[in-house]
């Protein structure tokens, strides 16, 4: 059984280019301070290196790639770890 404070870190961020068909899709690896402020994301191939994070992190993730110049060419979505 979960408590409230249970910290549920089980999402990635991943990224598909619109119109691409098969080409598979990017996951978002989040930079950190050493303080741990978000700095910003790379996105990388390999889902196995992606950063793994709560909702909100996610979500942190998910507006940081929406301003970025190109983002209308890109659909990023939140999934659960394992999808």
């Amino acid at each position: 059984m979960r408590r409230m404070t249970d910290i549920d870190i089980r999402y990635q961020v991943q990224q598909r280019k619109i119109g691409t068909g098969g080409e598979p899709p990017v996951f978002a690896r989040a930079m950190k301070s050493k303080e741990g402020a978000f700095e910003g994301v790379s996105f990388i191939r390999n889902k196995d290196k992606a950063s793994v994070m709560t909702l909100a992190e996610a979500q942190e993730v998910v507006d940081w790639a929406a301003g970025k110049l190109r983002a209308s060419q890109y659909v990023t979505t939140i999934i659960c770890k394992g999808q």
